[in-house]
């Protein structure tokens, strides 16, 4: 079954109870999350809430300004860290897991393993980031196991490119950082630290001084496509091919279920083609989820690449966005499935919220979660594929105010130690039941698990066709349906029909009749021209009765839909 139902989790926010929130705070000032805040109530409650699988958010270790020397951790010249807890995109041991999530920092490693026990003891699958694009400019491996060559280690750092090094190099240059936010020094943490020759950043910037919007805080890896001309080096296979599949078999050992692979399009797709097939050699069971911008590349990277979903960033969240701010078209949605992923639906990953995406609830998004109905709905509807949902965004957190190196920008904050105001009234001092929470927050939450209800409990949803009608619809054939507002679309297999009406409008109430073609109900195997009754399944208790080539009524209030079961 393609339709899981992913609840991302910022490990280091998600159980942080401290309430400081001192901007750019340190980690005693503002506190963090641990693995071990994951207990028992609150895996239960995340399983109550309908979800299938969990991702862990920022577990591998990587650069930060907290010092953990003692334990033996290098660290790290703030100059190249971004915030004071660092981004965990900026990976310094691929081997380890990031100190700040543990209670016992020298028993790190067996709390997250006991996480993922207890996250598969309640039902739900462990789903981790993989990094491959980029690690941090002082990534070095303190727990990589023995007989393991360490990145960086044996290249010839004379030369720009070679096929066997894991970096590229500018030789003759030292990198240079750029000037440094208020309040971060500058100058090395004791180390006298110094990149020479420059490493090229993780985003591919082929220059010693990127700017303070760049990836500074990174180096690129090697895949063996030389960046200097643009040939590709495949063949004997690159070094660092290797050292990556290993790095997927160390995680998968232990009992890591599936992989969301950030920024998946920057590498090569012979290198996932070749990475995914051995790993599932001995993991066959392993999900791989591709971060991914560019849908010139999706065909390739599922059919050929290997992997089972891709973001739906670029295609759907787009459009659905675009509607929710007021300035979109339901035009769009149909664009989406006939010229983009229609046929492969069930590969696409949709969300409305994730680490890199505005909150719904903050000013600059919707500025009110209410906005999310038929858009979440749409979402977790339209297709087979899977949907995820953000840990925050069904209380409706709305990311406001800065919180160090990250913005007041409407994101909750990646690279700093922060308490996420809203969630904390779940949290209930680790008791996960919400006894904080405003009224309209429960309200809230009710309407995303009762979504995920839906989706767990209907055929038609998990493994039915999809019908779009709009086109049976629209420039007037239905008196009152606006078909830049309202969007309407058939989900069927042979146990359950359903109709399901989106209206995006936040203002308009919408009395239409939706039209249902006769190749439409041919399709399902009912007759347009007998009786049918229509019961609204999901959020409103109603039943409608008709015979189908007359159409089916229906009201439509801003910000509503309505998920009808056809029966003859």
């Amino acid at each position: 079954m393609d339709k899981l139902i992913i609840y991302q989790i910022f490990t280091r926010l998600f159980g942080n109870q401290t309430t400081t929130n001192k901007w750019n705070g340190t980690y005693a000032e503002n506190g963090v999350g641990k693995f071990n805040d994951i207990n028992n109530a609150a895996l239960q409650s995340i399983r109550q809430f309908g979800v299938s699988h969990i991702w862990y958010t920022g577990v591998i270790e990587h650069a930060t300004q907290t010092d953990y020397s003692a334990y033996g951790i290098q660290p790290d010249d703030p100059a190249v860290v971004k915030g004071k807890a660092g981004s965990p995109y900026a990976i310094k041991d691929y081997y380890d897991v990031d100190p700040d999530l543990a209670e016992n920092v020298p028993n790190r490693m067996a709390e997250f393993e006991a996480l993922v026990q207890r996250t598969h003891a309640h039902g739900m699958k462990v789903l981790i980031d993989f990094i491959p694009n980029h690690v941090a400019r002082q990534y070095k491996s303190d727990a990589r196991p023995a007989g393991v060559t360490d990145l960086g280690q044996d290249d010839d750092m004379s030369v720009g490119f070679a096929p066997d090094n894991n970096f590229y190099y500018l030789p003759g240059q030292t990198f240079s950082p750029p000037t440094p936010q208020s309040g971060v020094s500058a100058s090395p943490v004791g180390m006298g630290w110094v990149e020479y020759p420059a490493k090229v950043t993780g985003s591919g910037s082929i220059t010693a001084t990127p700017d303070g919007n760049d990836w500074y805080e990174t180096i690129k890896l090697n895949y063996g496509v030389n960046i200097f001309d643009g040939r590709c080096h495949f063949d004997p296979i690159p070094a660092t091919w290797h050292q990556m599949l290993d790095i997927l078999l160390f995680w998968s050992e232990k009992g890591v279920d599936g992989f969301r692979c950030d920024m998946a399009h920057l590498i090569p797709v012979e290198f996932w083609k070749w990475a995914i097939r051995q790993t599932r050699q001995r993991y066959p069971s392993l999900i791989f989820i591709a971060e991914i911008y560019d849908p010139g590349l999706y065909r390739s990277f599922i059919f050929d690449g290997g992997f089972d979903y891709l973001y739906d960033k670029v295609g759907l969240y787009d459009a659905v966005r675009r509607l929710m701010e007021g300035h979109g078209s339901c035009y769009e949605l149909t664009r989406v499935w006939q010229q983009e992923s229609g046929d492969f639906g069930q590969h696409m990953l949709r969300f409305l919220e994730n680490h890199d995406e505005h909150r719904v609830a903050s000013r600059f998004f919707a500025n009110n979660p209410w906005a999310a109905v038929p858009a979440m709905t749409l979402s977790a509807t339209m297709h087979t594929g899977p949907l995820l949902i953000y840990f925050g965004q069904e209380v409706g957190v709305r990311a406001e105010g800065a919180a160090g190196f990250s913005g007041d920008d409407g994101r909750t904050t990646i690279f700093d130690y922060w308490g996420v105001t809203e969630w904390q009234n779940w949290l209930s001092d680790g008791r996960f039941d919400g006894a904080g929470l405003t009224d309209e927050q429960r309200q809230l939450r009710a309407f995303y698990q009762q979504l995920n209800y839906l989706v767990s409990g209907s055929d038609a949803i998990q493994n039915g066709y999809f019908y779009d009608l709009q086109y049976v619809n629209d420039n007037g054939q239905s008196a009152g349906y606006d078909a830049h507002q309202v969007y309407s679309y058939l989900r069927y297999t042979d146990r359950q029909k359903l109709l399901i009406v989106c209206n995006f409008s936040q203002h308009s109430t919408y009395y239409a009749t939706i039209n249902i073609p006769t190749q439409a109900f041919d399709a399902m195997g009912l007759n347009a021209t007998q009786p049918l009754q229509l019961t609204d399944i999901f959020l409103v208790n109603s039943t409608i009765e008709t015979v189908g080539q007359t159409g089916v009524p229906v009201v439509l209030p801003p910000w509503s839909v309505r998920v009808l079961e056809i029966k003859s």
